[in-house]
């Protein structure tokens, strides 16, 4: 039943009972015509003490064979035995008034729905000396209740969802054949099964339903949680389990909870999972696996962290004079050999073509960086069967390790950059990272200090990559820095970047490349009359910044460009948590033209929860998807949905890292608007450019 209480009666007790005798005079001239109404004056202890015509007429019993009984006669047995009868009087006469609805039996048995209202009767001193009740039948109204509850009862059992209902002490009071189905039960078996019965013993440190005092609080949101079944014969069942609390006709609570299997769409997912984050042909993780494995490794707290990157010597001739087929059994079998062989703590990956990269998780338990570049350079030196030849297999390695000033970030690149050394040494050479940018602190200041004064002499220079639309057009240039070092020669952003965070230096060379970047495109060529935009990647004078709108419109101002040709791009690392004031700095420059990119899409963290908040006009598709989107799913899929996103909130999508014709085409029918990567041109010089530009006129 459905309580009601009414606010209690107040003020002076002889006024309350004034008016409690014409309240009732006034009921008794409103029954008197309406026979479907009963009105019963009950004594302080619950006994009747007044029965007139219309409770004769609607109950059946005659007034002398009902007056000094307990009107719990007047309802079921089962409401009876739970004394709810009881229950209303005392909320009654705490309330002063209490509406209601049940279930009420007639003399000959028979029930029927009521309305009732149950009024207090006060003594002129203020006590309880009795009670006024009103029933008005309510029949129809309780068999459409009857209807609704077989409604209820169709649904529990036709319903291929399991569904049980639980007491407050989480025991099973019944439950339908979905769920004895699902977990291999006959119907005795689930009845009266503990709630922690159903569950696997791995999944048992949290209750299924809640305990009692949460039901009497009322709870009855639904909670949705995944939970770990057992079924009878061993096997783990993984629900997705939907739980409420509610209150039955004879007001007990009890919790209702819906199981839906969702074992087969885990394991789906997990597939998916598998193949979104690990190579095809190897197994080994791919290029997103191994990103996360190192942000889980430097993350963690992991101090002694190194990185190998490894590229197969002379791979091609082997696809050359053997085909591609022998090609992939031939990365096959190097994937095995690491599988196999590396120490525990140690991760393979391979990243594309020939490239593997190892994760060491603590590099000084396998000897240190150097003599464990070394036992791995020894393990690739092998020979490998293929297609009836022996063929003599080594590899180039580059390593790097994490250590007091190395930047985690860093690591792969450092390894990279490496390895190139080591490839021009030869096959089967190791280097490790330039201790000069990361092995010693003194290699590291001088760096530091050599590119303070390039900053502040103006010696550094900038490339700029072309940036097409779809009909080939170019659309806008990106700025990359350029470093002439009179010993190391042309160095580029991946050099530059991590001398100049570690000094401090990374707000100078922004405002550096922005000034420069905003001047020179003032003389670009303006192909069949579309000035092209710039694009300046900002490390460190971002919106965060009081200064920010100020130095962005000093130096638009100061090269005298229009606002809309600038684009300013940020990692969207750098944007997570955004606070108000810089992103009011962001609206306030884009409405002056300004246009913001948000750099490396999908590599962070928040990318798809926050751009929607972020006032960002361009999203550029990070080229760990574009590497495989002409021949990964998992890659085609990524790129599909950042790009459709990214429509849908009105953003322009460029692709990073265009190297072949088949990413292009792949690219271009999934809808990218534009193309940025060596397909089109490498990084130019300022005069060569222009040329380009030049060229593209009619």
């Amino acid at each position: 039943m459905q309580k009601q209480p009414d606010a209690g009666a107040g003020g002076h007790h002889q006024g309350i009972a004034r008016l409690q005798s014409e309240t009732e005079a006034r009921l008794g001239l409103l029954a008197a015509g309406m026979r479907e109404y009963a009105i019963v004056v009950l004594d302080a202890a619950g006994r009747v003490a007044s029965w007139d015509d219309g409770a004769e007429h609607v109950l059946g019993y005659r007034g002398e064979e009902i007056i000094g009984s307990h009107v719990s006669v007047l309802v079921p047995a089962e409401q009876a035995a739970a004394d709810h009868v009881e229950w209303q009087l005392a909320r009654a006469a705490e309330a002063g008034r209490l509406v209601d609805e049940g279930w009420y039996r007639r003399r000959d048995g028979t029930h029927f729905w009521a309305h009732t209202v149950l009024m207090t009767r006060r003594s002129a001193d203020g006590s309880v000396c009795g009670f006024l009740q009103v029933l008005r039948d309510e029949t129809e109204a309780g068999v459409r209740q009857q209807r609704s509850s077989r409604r209820f009862s169709d649904l529990f059992d036709l319903t291929p969802a399991g569904i049980a209902l639980f007491d407050e002490a989480g025991h099973v009071l019944d439950a339908n054949e979905a769920l004895c189905g699902l977990l291999g039960y006959r119907m005795h078996e689930v009845r009266a099964m503990p709630a922690l019965g159903l569950l696997h013993p791995n999944d048992r440190d949290i209750n299924l339903v809640g305990d009692a005092a949460a039901s009497r609080a009322g709870l009855n949101q639904p909670q949705v949680q995944q939970r770990v079944l057992l079924s009878s014969d061993g096997r783990s069942v993984t629900c997705e389990v939907r739980t409420t609390s509610s209150v039955a006709d004879d007001g007990s609570r009890f919790w209702l909870v819906v199981f839906q299997d969702i074992t087969e769409r885990q394991r789906h997912a997990e597939t998916l999972r598998f193949q979104a984050t690990h190579d095809e042909l190897t197994g080994l993780l791919n290029r997103t696996g191994l990103n996360e494995v190192l942000d889980t490794e430097l993350h963690g707290g992991a101090e002694r962290v190194a990185v190998l990157f490894c590229d197969l010597d002379n791979f091609k001739r082997v696809n050359d004079a053997l085909g591609h087929e022998a090609g992939d059994e031939l990365l096959t079998a190097v994937a095995r050999r690491l599988t196999n062989a590396l120490p525990p703590g140690c991760t393979p990956a391979r990243l594309s073509g020939d490239e593997y990269v190892i994760i060491c998780s603590d590099v000084e338990t396998v000897g240190g960086l150097e003599s464990f570049t070394t036992w791995v350079a020894e393990l690739l030196r092998t020979t490998v069967p293929l297609r009836g030849q022996l063929v003599t297999v080594s590899a180039s390695i580059g390593a790097s390790m994490l250590d007091q000033d190395t930047a985690g970030t860093n690591l792969l690149r450092y390894a990279d950059t490496a390895m190139f050394q080591a490839k021009s040494r030869g096959p089967g050479r190791i280097s490790l990272a330039d201790p000069a940018l990361i092995g010693t602190r003194e290699g590291q200041l001088g760096l530091e200090e050599q590119l303070r004064d390039a900053i502040e002499s103006d010696s550094l220079s900038l490339h700029y990559q072309p940036i097409l639309d779809r009909a080939g057009s170019v659309a806008m240039a990106e700025a990359l820095v350029r470093w002439s070092h009179p010993e190391r020669g042309l160095l580029g952003p991946a050099v530059i970047l991590p001398v100049a965070e570690q000094g401090d230096l990374l707000r100078a060379l922004d405002r550096w490349v922005l000034h420069a970047a905003l001047r020179e495109a003032t003389s670009w060529p303006a192909p069949n009359g579309r000035p092209v935009s710039v694009a300046v990647n900002l490390s460190d004078l971002l919106p965060h910044d009081p200064e920010f709108v100020d130095e962005i419109t000093a130096a638009i101002t100061e090269a005298g460009i229009h606002s809309d040709r600038v684009v300013l791009e940020m990692v969207e690392t750098s944007l997570v948590d955004l606070p108000a004031r810089p992103r009011e700095a962001m609206i306030e420059l884009a409405e002056r033209g300004v246009r913001f990119a948000l750099d490396d899409f999908g590599t962070g963290y928040s990318s798809l929860a926050r751009l929607k908040d972020l006032p960002t006009q361009i999203i550029k598709l990070d080229r760990q998807f574009v590497t495989g989107v002409e021949t990964d799913p998992a890659d085609v899929a990524i790129a599909q949905a950042m790009i459709v996103m990214g429509h849908a909130m009105g953003r322009s999508c460029v692709a990073e890292g265009v190297e072949t014709t088949g990413q292009f085409h792949a690219l271009d029918n999934l809808g990218i608007d534009l193309f940025q990567g060596w397909l089109f041109s490498h990084p130019l010089s300022a005069p060569e450019l222009r040329t380009f530009l030049s060229s593209q006129q009619p």
